[in-house]
């Protein structure tokens, strides 16, 4: 509660200003109490809450934390400023976007993906899989590994297969 409040303060937030601070939590005891409720409130906080019901509703962010908390660059103490901060911040954004292959779509990078360049790279991997499987049959106990790419228009990256291309 100590932190939100020098947030505000630091950042002139209170209940009579436009702009005000958004705190986003789960739908835990912790954050549904009623004293926090009227704390955040005279403060002029909003709270957002995981969607009910909806079981996908944050571990996509979840995934990308523990990406982030696993990575050797990841700060063993705290950041000197916020400039110190925002420079990690934006390199690590960089590392995921344009280097990190995402199993969830093929082992691409979401930059190859949203570009376009995923589905070449990816039929040149069917192609060698298969060129690998007639040089060497005994190899391979089953037919080759399925690299087509999820349709961009499917609602899951982990759809059925006829929502493949």
């Amino acid at each position: 509660m100590k932190l939100i409040s020098r947030a505000c303060l630091r950042e002139r937030i209170n209940k009579r200003r436009q702009r005000r601070l958004i705190l986003h939590a789960d739908n835990g005891s912790a954050m549904r109490s009623a004293t926090l409720e009227v704390r955040l409130e005279e403060m002029g906080v909003l709270r957002s809450f995981s969607r009910p019901r909806v079981s996908n509703d944050n571990p996509y962010s979840e995934a990308l934390f523990r990406t982030a908390k696993y990575r050797p660059e990841y700060p063993s103490r705290p950041f000197a400023d916020k400039e110190e901060a925002c420079q990690w911040a934006a390199a690590f954004v960089h590392w995921y976007c344009h280097e990190h292959r995402h199993s969830a779509i093929k082992f691409v990078t979401p930059h190859q993906r949203h570009s376009g360049q995923a589905v070449v790279i990816c039929k040149r991997r069917t192609q060698l899989y298969e060129q690998a499987r007639r040089r060497h049959p005994r190899r391979w106990s089953q037919s080759i590994r399925y690299w087509y790419q999820p349709r961009a228009d499917s609602k899951s990256v982990y759809g059925s297969v006829s929502g493949w291309r």
